[in-house]
């Protein structure tokens, strides 16, 4: 055999980015859904006559929910090989409960519904990210990057087409027929994938299998997780970071409505034009992350966006307030990717869900507590005490970073 021969059969074949592209439209899809609710959600209120405590426990509990579903849940992709089921199912178990809501004639089968949306909905996470970071590991960062860019663009498009379908249709048969998309999906990504892992099966002879850890072996694995100081640090980073979205999310556009004056319109080209941003950052992040390392690309993105937010409350009441939102979420929602991949970075591979299980359940937690606490500070101090909030947060999800252990990645750099 020649040299040439023997390098060829040690390097590994550069794996298709078409694969990216389909997990990344799967991902849009389960920010799809969501997105889609939040405009649908004060329709089912007036139908049903609830008061804001009974439409924000539909929320509420889709977070706990899904907080309490991710750990388990990445336990499951960790044990299981067929990650395209596991993704198909889950985008499945998302669309589904809509059609049940669209033919829903009772509060309780709502609140049911929203905890089979949390669950399915944390399912894909722990499942799809670590299967990305395996098949790219030179390219983690961008890849994630990709991925997150697929959610952005779910939340930023779905109330703008819902927003139109509205108008022709009632809000039960677009839930009804905004399943479609899902279901087409998940059966696209079982059978792409499925035949992704039948031709990793054909090559395992030829290049070291990954062992599955299971029984004993798995749970002190797991315990060795829980241990670590990285994913502790890197996951609370996190939550900091999602509390800081979802506070943000919820009174961001209560300011544009009630304090600038803004249409229904209006508020919902300002959120497009944030989420926009972190699509358009999204890759940018990712890729410098593989270059120059997470730490120095999250703690810069974490220390602007304080200093953004910070801005934004001297800014109030002007047009500079407006620019300052599409600058916050192109440093704010291009980040989450590079966590991701820093998570990934500082985990075994044969771990990677049960990992990214643990951060999106304490993201989940994060989720839950920020509104809440951004609410009743504005209803104590004034609106603007929320954003004060959210510099605060931001700050503490910084500080975590910087004291988050340096991985064998960094060493290596």
């Amino acid at each position: 055999m020649t040299a040439v021969d023997t390098q060829t059969d040690k390097t590994p074949a550069r794996k298709s980015f078409t694969e990216v592209w389909v997990v990344c439209i799967g991902h849009a899809l389960t920010h799809w859904y969501p997105a889609t609710f939040y405009i649908i959600l004060p329709l089912i209120g007036n139908e049903f006559g609830l008061n804001y405590t009974q439409i924000g426990s539909i929320i509420a509990i889709q977070y706990a929910a899904g907080a309490i579903a991710n750990i388990p849940g990445g336990m499951i992709v960790d044990s299981m090989g067929r990650k395209g089921i596991l993704m198909a199912l889950s985008l499945f178990w998302i669309g589904v409960p809509y059609v049940v809501i669209g033919y829903a004639s009772a509060y309780w089968v709502i609140l049911g519904c929203a905890i089979l949306i949390g669950v399915g909905n944390n399912l894909w996470h722990p499942t799809a990210i670590p299967w990305l970071g395996k098949r790219f590991p030179d390219r983690k960062g961008l890849v994630m990057s990709f991925h997150s860019m697929g959610g952005n663009f779910g939340d930023a498009v779905a109330p703008l087409v819902i927003g139109l379908m509205l108008t022709i249709f009632t809000w039960r048969e677009v839930l009804v027929m905004n399943v479609v998309p899902g279901v087409v999906m998940a059966i696209l990504i079982m059978i792409y994938l499925g035949r992704i892992h039948t031709a990793d099966k054909k090559n395992e002879s030829t290049k070291p299998g990954e062992q599955r850890l299971k029984g004993r072996a798995y749970f002190a694995a797991f315990g060795e997780l829980l241990k670590s100081r990285a994913v502790l640090l890197l996951s609370l980073s996190s939550s900091c970071r999602a509390l800081t979205m979802s506070a943000l999310m919820a009174f961001l556009p209560l300011y544009l409505a009630n304090y600038m004056g803004y249409s229904a319109t209006a508020v919902g080209v300002a959120l497009f034009v944030m989420q926009g941003a972190g699509f358009a950052a999204a890759p940018i992040a990712g890729h410098l992350s593989d270059k120059m390392g997470r730490r120095q690309i999250i703690m810069s993105s974490f220390s602007v966006t304080a200093v953004v937010i910070l801005g934004m409350i001297f800014a109030g009441g002007t047009e500079l307030f407006v620019y300052m939102v599409a600058l916050l979420g192109f440093f704010l929602f291009s980040i989450r990717a590079v966590l991701q991949a820093w998570l990934l970075d500082a985990t075994p591979s044969n771990m990677g869900g049960s990992a990214i299980g643990i951060m999106f359940g304490m993201q989940a937690a994060g989720q839950a507590i920020g509104p809440y606490c951004a609410g009743v500070l504005a209803d104590t101090f004034g609106i603007m005490s929320a954003f004060y909030f959210l510099a605060a947060t931001i700050v503490i999800a910084n500080f975590f970073v910087f004291f988050t252990p340096v991985t064998k990645e960094e060493a290596k750099a």
